[in-house]
């Protein structure tokens, strides 16, 4: 009799014991949702020298310092080399250089290294003026989380410049032929030479028939 209080006392106990366990364990977990994946895009990923690329990332930690990264390779074999322009048959000519202007600071070169500071939502945007051709490969790596994103731009020569025809001033129209002034003074004074000498002649004539 004895026995049988103490097993029922120990089994009262392991279940008081097990309640709030298995209370814990009905309740619903939050979802777990996989960690972010970073991107980073380029607005315009083609652009000419003197413009700027637009860095765009998203997916990084709210508030993080992202470092980027910049590796600069020469040109794709299918654009033209610095200093020179294609023509519509594939083949590339020399282009002109500038002259050089001695009061002028050379621009120093684009940075390969800087950082940024992302948003909330862990997203940036930031520009970059690249200072020579080649393409660029950006690489962003957030400090904080380790999330890495990376995208490419190429950066072209400057684009070829036309300078416009000055506007033709005084209303005068081309002259599609040859000079005719000269000939026609000519004919003008060898008509007054004749008429000189056939004034002369009629007057020598009434003189000596007189």
């Amino acid at each position: 009799m004895r026995l049988s209080r103490i097993i029922m006392a120990l089994t009262v106990g392991l279940a008081v014991a097990a309640a709030p366990t298995a209370a814990g364990a009905a309740q619903p977990q939050p979802p777990v949702y996989p960690p972010a994946q970073p991107s980073l895009t380029l607005v315009d990923p083609t652009i000419f020298l003197g413009e700027t690329f637009t860095l765009v990332g998203t997916g990084f930690g709210p508030n993080e310092t992202v470092s980027i990264d910049v590796a600069i390779t020469g040109l794709p074999a299918a654009a033209p080399a610095e200093g020179t322009a294609r023509r519509s048959d594939g083949s590339t000519v020399a282009m002109a250089a500038v002259a050089y202007t001695p009061n002028r600071a050379a621009p120093q070169p684009a940075p390969t290294h800087f950082t940024v500071q992302a948003d909330a939502n862990g997203s940036f945007r930031v520009t970059y003026r690249p200072t020579r051709v080649g393409r660029y490969t950006f690489t962003a790596t957030g400090q904080t989380t380790g999330r890495t994103a990376s995208t490419t731009g190429t950066v072209l020569p400057v684009r070829p410049t036309h300078k416009p025809r000055p506007p033709h001033h005084g209303g005068h129209l081309p002259v599609t032929g040859g000079d005719i002034g000269t000939p026609l003074k000519l004919g003008g004074g060898l008509a007054a030479a004749g008429a000189v000498l056939l004034l002369g002649s009629l007057a020598w004539r009434r003189r000596r028939l007189g």
